[in-house]
């Protein structure tokens, strides 16, 4: 079932005067990415292209991002991530009990078979998916009735029925600016936090420089 719906407005100058309207569409995910098949058969990408999944950092190089490889003796069966690609970790953290959902915005590689891939189809902005799930509350509420969770606290789903939730995108287009728009504010926390640090340390440094130092 497809219903849409008004629920974005901007207004002008102060005049609230409605100048555009947002339609969001309710439909299952399925409608904006499908499942990926592919897979590292010849062995194209090796242990260096090992990716990770993470809350904060997104689709990263494991060994850039943890120092090291975790994969096993061989990668034929990994499933391969280029950019664009989303992910589905199916594995449970502290705030997200049945998973992440992020997209690849870096370099193509290879993720555990334990992981689910998807391509996004002609409707849909692969950033735009990622910046939809960031919200724990909204992530977890899709995802608890499509899970099942085993005795060991491991995720049994499959990477289809994964997409048999609604969601509620706007259009193509709106989707794009949404997401310059979280990832202009991205770029904001990190310089600030960059400006942070160097403060933090600057201060340090004084506390340890600016005082007499007695015997």
């Amino acid at each position: 079932m497809e219903r849409s719906k008004p629920v974005g407005i901007c207004i002008d100058d102060g005049k609230r005067q409605v100048v555009n309207v947002i339609t969001w569409e309710q439909r299952k995910l399925l409608d904006y990415i499908e499942v990926s098949s592919l897979k590292n058969r010849t062995e194209t990408y090796s242990k260096e292209d090992v990716l990770s999944v993470s809350g904060d950092f997104g689709i990263v190089n494991q060994i850039e991002f943890q120092g090291r490889s975790f994969a096993g003796a061989s990668v034929a069966n990994y499933g391969v991530v280029e950019t664009g690609d989303i992910v589905y970790t199916k594995s449970p953290l502290k705030a997200n009990p049945y998973g992440i959902i992020k997209a690849n915005k870096g370099k193509a590689g290879i993720v555990s078979t334990l992981y689910a891939v998807y391509k996004t189809r002609e409707n849909t902005d692969s950033e735009f998916v990622q910046v939809y799930f960031e919200q724990d509350a909204r992530m977890n509420n899709y995802m608890q009735p499509l899970v099942n969770k085993g005795a060991k606290n491991d995720m049994k789903v499959s990477d289809e029925n994964a997409l048999k939730g609604l969601v509620s995108f706007p259009k193509k287009a709106e989707q794009i600016a949404i997401s310059r728009y979280f990832d202009a504010i991205d770029n904001l926390i990190t310089l600030h936090q960059r400006k942070c640090n160097w403060l933090k340390n600057l201060k340090e440094y004084m506390l340890k420089n600016i005082f007499p130092r007695y015997k």
